[in-house]
């Protein structure tokens, strides 16, 4: 009883400071709340947020630039259709796009460099945030790389197969017959691979904000697939896992950008198959209100 009447003077001593330091740290929150505007927002949608290297506006490295201080507008006049027309192009581009799949069998044909040039350069129409065109495309063709690009990835798959992913995600793609050989990365006469930009580079060297670089780079992997199919040719939408820093690397490609995905190009193998797979109907994924 004397050693807990010694000790009860330093037990209330200890509570009373903790008290105090949560009542001094719960004003300082109350202020900083209070500094925010009540329309505050985060620069981007919380669900929108990957795993890109936010920028914040203070960055002593960042710097607000705009090549065009008073950017002129001028007259945009696109082609219009009578409605017949538009129904029939309708019809024809989704009939197109409808027979649009992934294949992982493709030639070792060769396809003119001049149609892969003219498809990046149709991926390169896609909208972007502030218009600050966040992506590079690279496109292998030498053999030795191409073959450098299948073994670093071939590697890090047979880890994602067998330790990563887990069960469920490997029984699911059990069905498609997919595993981590992937043959296709030295068949295929193209390798593209699409790197997002994080942040620009300006000429004095600081950095330059890329708002919404993966859903603009996104944006533009579409258009691309898209072109691709125009043109008759075939890819499998790869996105390796753990590989990027790797194949950034060896691709020598600067540290403010990210692989985002890899395709393979190529015309399609004259014994390509492709899993018989069905498209939701309209109704399943369409809803008007």
């Amino acid at each position: 009883m004397a050693l807990l009447s010694a000790l009860t003077p330093v037990l209330v001593a200890v509570l009373c400071l903790v008290i105090g330091l949560m009542f001094v740290k719960s004003k300082s929150s109350e202020v900083k709340a209070q500094e925010k505007p009540k329309d505050f927002r985060p620069w981007v949608d919380q669900d929108l947020q990957d795993n890109t290297d936010v920028i914040e506006r203070d960055d002593d490295d960042v710097e607000d630039y705009n090549e065009e201080k008073d950017l002129a507008h001028v007259p945009y006049s696109p082609p219009r259709y009578p409605v017949e027309a538009m129904v029939k192009r309708s019809q024809d581009f989704y009939s197109l796009m409808n027979q649009r799949r992934t294949v992982r069998f493709i030639s070792p044909e060769p396809v003119p460099r001049e149609v892969i040039d003219n498809v990046i350069h149709t991926a390169g129409t896609a909208p972007s945030g502030a218009h600050t065109e966040p992506w590079t495309f690279v496109v292998v063709s030498d053999p030795e790389t191409k073959h450098q690009i299948r073994l670093i990835v071939e590697e890090e798959e047979e880890v994602n197969y067998r330790q990563r992913m887990g069960d469920k995600w490997v029984n699911d793609l059990a069905r498609l017959k997919t595993n981590w050989i992937k043959e296709y990365l030295d068949v295929a006469p193209y390798l593209v691979l699409i790197f997002k930009q994080t942040y620009g580079i300006l000429p004095n060297e600081k950095k330059k904000t890329h708002y919404y670089n993966e859903i603009s780079v996104c944006i533009s992997c579409g258009i691309l697939l898209a072109a691709l199919q125009n043109v008759g040719l075939v890819t499998v939408t790869s996105t390796p896992l753990n590989c990027g820093p790797q194949l950034r690397l060896l691709l020598k490609r600067p540290a403010n950008e990210k692989l985002l995905m890899l395709l393979p190009v190529g015309y399609p193998a004259s014994d390509a198959t492709v899993p018989d797979l069905k498209r939701k109907h309209l109704d399943d994924i369409r809803v008007h209100i």
